[in-house]
C-alpha cells in the first residue's frame, strides 16, 4: 500500500506541474491576444478622425499623392520602431561593426534574412554579410530586392537614410569606392572562403614567376594584404549561426580568428529579439585576444 500511495502522490504531483504549465501558457496567450485586439481597436478609432479633418478637394489631391496618403498610424509606428532600434543599439556596451549572417539550412527564407539585415542596419551596424554554403543568395538577386523592399516596409519613408551599397563579390570595381558611413550588404559564398586564399596564393606565384616580385616577398603579411583588398571590409566581430549544423561552412576562413560566433536554432521566423539577445550575448562577451 506505501508504494501505492507513493505512485499516487507523484502523479498527483504531475498533475499539479502540468496544470501550472498550462495557466501560464494561457495567461501569455490571452495577454497577447488582448493587446493586438487593443491595437487594432485603437486604429479603428482614430483612423475616421484622422480621415474627417479633409474637405472632399483635399481628398481628390491626396488620392494622387502617395506620401499624403500614408496612414498616421502607420507612420508613428515605424518611427517608433526605428527609434527603439537605434536606442537599443546605442544601449550596447559594444556594437559589431560588421555582422556575418551565416545560414546552414537548406532553404532559405528571403523575407526572413532581409529583415535581419534591415535590423542589423536599424541598430547601427555598419556591413552585414550574409553567407550560405550553397551560393544560393548570390546566384540570384532576389535576396537584394527583398532587402529593398523590407527596408521600406520597415524603416518607413527614412529609408532614405539607410542608403545599402551591394557588394556581390570581391573583384567588383567599385567596391573600392565604398562609402563606410552608410550601411554595406555583402552577399558571400563558398568562393569567397578557401577559393579566395588560393586565388591570392596563385596571384603570388605569377607575380614572382613574372619578376613583379622576389619570392623573399612571399609572406603571411603579403597574403594577408592581397585577401583584404579583395574584400575591402573590416573583419566580422560576430557572426550568428542559423541552422543544427555545428560548422562554420568555410565562412571567410582567414578573416574570422577574432570573431564571436553565436548560434540560433533557426532563421526562419526569427524576430527582432532574437537578434538583440545574440547582440546583446556578443556586448556582454569578453575576448581576451590571446592573453
Amino acid at each position: 500500500m506505501a508504494r501505492l500511495y507513493g505512485l499516487l502522490w507523484r502523479l498527483l504531483l504531475v498533475l499539479v506541474h502540468v496544470n501550472r504549465a498550462f495557466i501560464s501558457w494561457l495567461r501569455v496567450r490571452l495577454r497577447s491576444w488582448k493587446d493586438r485586439l487593443w491595437e487594432r481597436a485603437m486604429a479603428a478609432l482614430l483612423l475616421p478622425v484622422a480621415l474627417a479633418g479633409f474637405p472632399g478637394s483635399d481628398q481628390r489631391k491626396l488620392n494622387h499623392n502617395p506620401d499624403a496618403n500614408a496612414n498616421p498610424l502607420t507612420g508613428n509606428r515605424t518611427s517608433s520602431r526605428r527609434s527603439r532600434w537605434l536606442s537599443d543599439g546605442r544601449s550596447l556596451e559594444k556594437l559589431p561593426v560588421h555582422i556575418g549572417l551565416l545560414v546552414t539550412e537548406e532553404e532559405p527564407s528571403y523575407t526572413d534574412i532581409a529583415n535581419l539585415v534591415v535590423w542589423c542596419m536599424a541598430v547601427g551596424i555598419s556591413y552585414v554579410s550574409v553567407y550560405d554554403n550553397h551560393g544560393i543568395f548570390r546566384k540570384n538577386s532576389r535576396l537584394l530586392e527583398e532587402i529593398v523592399r523590407q527596408q521600406q516596409d520597415l524603416l518607413g519613408i527614412d529609408g532614405a537614410k539607410y542608403n545599402v551599397e551591394f557588394l556581390s563579390n570581391g573583384i567588383d570595381k567599385h567596391q573600392h569606392h565604398v562609402v563606410s558611413c552608410r550601411p554595406t550588404v555583402k552577399v558571400l559564398s563558398p568562393e569567397d572562403g578557401k577559393q579566395s586564399i588560393v586565388q591570392a596564393a596563385q596571384q603570388l606565384c605569377r607575380s614572382v614567376e613574372n619578376k613583379e616580385r622576389s619570392s623573399k616577398d612571399i609572406s603571411v603579411t603579403m597574403l594577408d594584404i592581397l585577401l583584404r583588398e579583395s574584400k575591402n571590409i573590416p573583419d566580422p566581430e560576430l557572426v550568428v549561426k542559423f541552422g543544427p549544423v555545428d560548422s562554420t561552412l568555410g565562412f571567410l576562413p582567414w578573416h574570422i580568428r577574432l570573431t564571436e560566433f553565436i548560434s540560433l536554432p533557426s532563421h526562419r521566423n526569427v524576430s527582432y529579439e532574437d537578434l538583440l539577445g545574440a547582440l546583446q550575448r556578443y556586448s556582454a562577451c569578453q575576448q581576451r585576444l590571446g592573453q
